[in-house]
């Protein structure tokens, strides 16, 4: 049934308690004092504890008081047990944390019935924070489904574009550099006519892995931009930094060797990749970043694709 500590220094008390609550299955415990009561309730796991108000050195209330401070949150419920029925007695002992009390003579019905009702609550209390967790987990999670590509699982457009706004934000506030990498799969089309769209979405799962083994700190966003184009957000860093990125995606892609037997430039899968930089200001909209990264790509596909090239009209352009 339940884990139970005894708390009396009277030990014929103790042991008629623990007769009666072990007949109806409970595990017993036994404290002859309220220091060995801290003593016990720190060292094993409880469901209740019983404890006298009466007791000489430390009192059932002031026990009460240490294990609460002791314990907080996880302090198991405590009945007092005390033969001063007057109110004031009664207020003290709700007052230093007990959840329930019992006078004496104690009356084994009554008792029982107040620690059946205590162990219900405890146990619908459990039931409900683990019930949270749950629900705590599956919205996260939630959450996260809604942020991600159901096909490559990295960032979607949406996100993308949440992303965007927050770090333009974040570097304008800062005075920090911001740069942008958009990157386009070469001959996709044609990739898709010869090995069919699983094969399509093969090529993307595995390409959108590759862009992020090239993006390795936790503030890089790699996001499927549209199609077969994908987007990566690079928080502080220059145009310098984002094209150490662009050359490791390169050489990353080289290193899988992806057969692409439809390109018009090579024997394997290439990327063209257009980046834009700049320290953003609140004057201006995020989507110059953007409209600049995008200006990059098209000159890269326009000089024969498999390449990389910066925006050059931009602020703080890449030199």
């Amino acid at each position: 049934m339940a884990n139970l500590l005894i708390v009396d220094d009277d030990a014929s008390i103790r042991t008629f308690l623990a007769l009666v609550l072990r007949q109806d299955g409970h595990n017993v415990f036994e404290a002859e004092s309220g220091e060995s009561c801290l003593v016990q309730v720190q060292a094993q796991a409880l469901e209740l504890v019983l404890l006298d108000a009466q007791m000489p050195a430390m009192d059932g209330f002031t026990c009460c008081a240490n294990l609460k401070t002791t314990l907080g949150a996880s302090c198991p419920p405590i009945i007092m047990i005390t033969g001063l029925a007057d109110k004031d007695s009664v207020d003290r002992a709700f007052a230093v944390g007990a959840i329930d009390y019992a006078t004496k003579p104690v009356h084994v019905s009554v008792l029982k019935h107040r620690i059946r009702q205590v162990l219900r609550e405890r146990e619908l209390v459990t039931h409900l924070a683990s019930v949270n967790q749950q629900l705590a987990i599956a919205n996260r999670e939630l959450q996260r489904l809604t942020r991600i590509d159901s096909l490559t699982q990295v960032a979607n457009r949406r996100y993308f574009q949440e992303t965007l706004l927050t770090e333009w934000t974040r570097a304008a506030r800062q005075n920090h550099h911001l740069s942008l990498l958009l990157c386009d799969i070469d001959f996709f089309k044609q990739y898709n006519d010869f090995y069919g769209h699983l094969g399509g979405d093969r090529c993307l799962q595995e390409v959108s892995q590759i862009l992020k083994q090239s993006a390795l700190r936790p503030a890089d966003l790699v996001a499927r931009y549209g199609g077969e184009e994908f987007a990566i957000i690079l928080p502080e860093t220059d145009a310098q930094g984002a094209d150490c990125i662009a050359q490791r995606i390169y050489m990353n892609l080289n290193n899988a060797a992806l057969p692409h037997a439809r390109s018009e430039i090579s024997d394997f899968l290439t990327l063209s990749i257009g980046g834009a930089c700049t320290i953003p200001t609140l004057s201006l909209e995020p989507e110059t970043l953007v409209d600049a990264a995008d200006k990059a790509l098209y000159v890269a596909k326009a000089r024969g694709r498999n390449q990389i090239t910066f925006d050059s009209d931009l602020k703080y352009e890449y030199q």
